[in-house]
């Protein structure tokens, strides 16, 4: 059971009365190889998962797949957006970089555009996640309905 004062709200923190600059709250996930050679992410490919293979071919460590960075990416906008995220959202990204094997990845999101819609608003967010360095490695943008039909 979750405390009530450490519950969010079912339609996450953005409301209709955020102000574009505001900045999403991140999140902190560590590219471990157990997860990139889950069949689920990158088995099919060695440089996923394989420390010797991915040298060979050139790489300092595996590789994380995109989809795990927009993954953690979605992670962040379902928290910040609740049920929102589920209703007629558009989510772009971009991969920049490639995530090495234990990198500590970031989300990042900040409120640049609010258009009214409805009852509520659009919102677009840009969108990142980079490593402990500060590198970007997949960049974007999201729109989100808060309000709208409600």
């Amino acid at each position: 059971m979750t405390h009530p004062s450490t519950a969010r709200p079912p339609l996450g923190l953005v409301t209709v009365d955020t102000p574009v600059g505001f900045q999403l709250e991140g999140l902190k996930k560590k590219a471990t190889i157990q997860l990139m050679g889950s069949r689920l992410w990158g088995r099919f490919n060695p440089n996923h998962w394989d420390p010797v293979y991915a040298a060979q071919t050139g790489l300092a460590a595996p590789i994380q797949t995109g989809e795990m960075s927009s993954a953690y990416i979605s992670e962040m906008c379902v928290n910040n957006f609740g049920a929102n995220f589920f209703r007629g959202a558009r989510i772009v990204c971009k991969y920049v970089s490639s995530t090495l094997a234990n990198e500590i990845i970031t989300t990042h999101g900040v409120v640049t555009e609010k258009t009214a819609k409805g009852k509520g608003y659009r919102f677009k967010v840009d969108i990142w996640a980079d490593n402990e360095a500060g590198d970007k490695k997949t960049v974007g943008w999201v729109e989100v309905d808060v309000g709208v039909g409600v």
